[in-house]
């Protein structure tokens, strides 16, 4: 009798790493030449961006059954007290690269440079002479942070990066996993993402990974990432504070 024939090793495309991280790297890598070559591209480039990662998103729906919205009181609340916080917060604690400038010039003994001050994100002053594109590009900011990018990082870093840090084989675990050592990791690791608010984004992982652990479920996560996102927008726009968009 013949041995059974081997199962085919599947491709590079039918990893389950791929739905999972692709979207998350695309954004980020196309929203790294933000500015890059002239002081539109800082607009154009997230629209463009935004507009990627959704396509990424919606093509790879089939394959990511955790991808499911869901309401929870918990995630309301976790969404209004992480947008306070992310606000609060700000400015009051420094910079993770001027910490790490500190910490160097004390050893050093070189004088700490001054972050250069940027230009705030803002397209209604930036296309003033055409209100109607000003909106157009507000409008895909503010849904973007608050529709795409919520599912795109919770998908990376709640569903992969927290069950992969506790084994590769991140498929075999549950998705409320709880993991010490990768509930640390992955909630570090989302404040580090955020250096400007790497406190916050240390809370803020935190939080919603306590929500997908509690529910055993992504979708109290994005909702609550989607609250904060919104919340975060609206406050920007109403107190003309742009950082926060």
């Amino acid at each position: 009798m013949s041995d059974p024939t081997p199962a085919a090793k599947p491709s590079l495309w039918e990893l389950p790493e791929v739905p999972r991280v692709l979207p998350f790297a695309a954004f980020l890598l196309i929203g790294g030449f933000a500015g890059a070559a002239t002081e539109a591209s800082a607009y154009w480039v997230y629209v463009l961006k935004t507009l990627a990662g959704a396509a990424l998103i919606w093509h790879f729906r089939p394959r990511l059954a955790e991808l499911r919205w869901a309401i929870s009181w918990e995630a309301v609340v976790v969404g209004v007290l992480i947008a306070a916080l992310w606000i609060g917060l700000d400015g009051r604690i420094p910079a993770l690269g001027t910490l790490i400038d500190t910490i160097s010039a004390r050893f050093s003994g070189k004088p700490v440079e001054p972050p250069k001050p940027e230009a705030p994100w803002n397209p209604l002053v930036f296309f003033g002479d055409n209100a109607a594109l000003g909106y157009t590009v507000l409008a895909v900011r503010v849904l973007g942070r608050s529709i795409v990018v919520p599912m795109i990082e919770e998908v990376f870093y709640r569903s992969f990066f927290h069950r992969f840090v506790a084994s590769p084989d991140f498929l075999g675990l549950p998705i409320g996993l709880w993991n010490l050592r990768a509930f640390l990791i992955t909630s570090v690791a989302f404040g580090i993402v955020h250096p400007g608010q790497w406190v916050q984004g240390i809370l803020c992982g935190a939080a919603y990974q306590f929500l997908v652990i509690r529910h055993k479920r992504l979708g109290d996560s994005m909702t609550a990432h989607a609250i904060t996102n919104a919340l975060c927008s609206a406050y920007a726009i109403a107190a003309g504070k742009w950082e926060f968009t």
